[in-house]
């Protein structure tokens, strides 16, 4: 049996006809760049999230450092994050010569530990970006709690939470500004690149919204140095076909992750899988389901054998990457992010999987750990 990490055309193919006919739409307009196509996805999405402003971008990445932009972030200053991520949290950072400042995660929920953070902030303590990563809030009343005592702004990296919540509330509207990515992988994918931010402040969506063109409010006369970070109105059409889907497909993912528990619960020889839990409070939207596993590269390449697809986010933590060994870190520096990027594992999630592919996954696990 074939098992793919992701299955795109599966999803694909039960919307294609009103995809075509957005992208038709937009073709017969002959308007691509903003425009009102943008500007209804945004109010949408807004509306889904529940906040006052959405300012859409050209990634994910792009949210991430218009939002530090918008909150003046400069050399010099320092941002708090964690080191067990994706490349753009720390990047975006230093981009604008900044510099990131790691705080070790939780064991369970991968996410920023609140009890590190307070000792990692300094004078020169601009932000912080808890990521809430694989679908699932990090606990943000902790760290608003700690912010606002110590007055710093709170960027949610929520490019793989989109439609989680924690106590009723939606990941975006948790902080000062929140982040989305629609890359084709995320719950809510585009056909290609695209992002989001979401805010409550009139003054960080202003600021935002002239950053993202260079700078200007009025064509040609600039205010600020900004960047061209531009949602196209291509990508605004298809994902607003597929945001009245998204509540659709979570719980598709939703009830994978709870077939997966039931089917490791019931099976022998997968006690040693330790699956993700769900914080009290929180809803999860499963962007990935990252287990932990021991022998986990001989798993995998086992089970690349038999067919089924698996990931790992992330092989190397931020503070032991290449481009940031000026910050004087080493292996030991963080052991849980070193520990989680030595053992994580992520299994196909996604709202089409079959049961069968499922029970599938979960034997060829049980058959490895047999032999092992």
């Amino acid at each position: 049996m074939n098992v793919p990490l992701l299955d795109l055309k599966a999803q694909y193919l039960g919307i294609k006809a009103e995809v075509m006919s957005a992208i038709e739409a937009v073709c017969d307009e002959q308007g691509f760049v903003l425009g009102p196509r943008v500007s209804a996805f945004e109010e949408a999405t807004a509306r889904y999230i529940g906040s006052r402003y959405a300012i859409g971008c050209a990634s994910g990445s792009d949210a991430l450092l218009l939002s530090l932009m918008a909150m003046g972030v400069k050399a010099g200053d320092e941002v708090i994050t964690i080191p067990f991520t994706f490349f753009a949290t720390a990047g975006a950072i230093s981009r604008l010569g900044a510099k990131p400042v790691f705080v070790d995660i939780q064991t369970d929920t991968f996410n920023i530990d609140p009890a590190l953070i307070e000792r990692a902030i300094t004078p020169r303590t601009k932000a912080v970006i808890p990521v809430h990563l694989f679908g699932q809030c990090a606990d943000m009343a902790a760290i608003n709690e700690i912010s606002k005592r110590k007055r710093m702004y709170v960027i949610e990296d929520a490019c793989q939470a989109i439609g989680a919540l924690q106590q009723e509330t939606r990941a975006g509207v948790l902080g000062d500004t929140g982040c989305f990515s629609f890359f084709p992988s995320k719950n809510l994918g585009g056909f290609g690149d695209g992002g989001l931010i979401t805010t409550n402040d009139k003054t960080l969506a202003d600021s935002m919204a002239m950053l993202r063109v260079h700078g200007s409010q009025v064509r040609y006369l600039h205010e600020a140095v900004g960047i061209n970070s531009r949602l196209d109105a291509l990508q605004a059409a298809v994902l607003q076909v597929k945001l009245k889907y998204l509540d659709q497909w979570t719980e598709g993912r939703r009830r994978n992750a709870e077939r997966y528990r039931q089917l490791f619960g019931q099976t022998k020889h997968t006690e040693c899988v330790v699956l993700p839990p769900t914080k009290p409070g929180n809803f999860h939207v499963y962007n990935q389901f990252t287990v932990r596993v021991p022998k986990r590269d001989e798993l995998r390449s086992f089970l690349k054998e038999k067919g089924v697809g698996t990931e790992v986010y992330y092989p190397l933590p931020m503070h032991l990457q290449n481009c940031y060994r000026d910050l004087g870190h080493q292996k030991g520096s963080f052991p849980v992010s070193e520990q989680a990027a030595e053992a994580v594992m992520s299994l196909p999630i996604y709202p089409e999987l079959t049961e069968a592919q499922q029970s599938y996954v979960v034997e060829m696990i049980a058959e490895f750990y047999r032999r092992a």
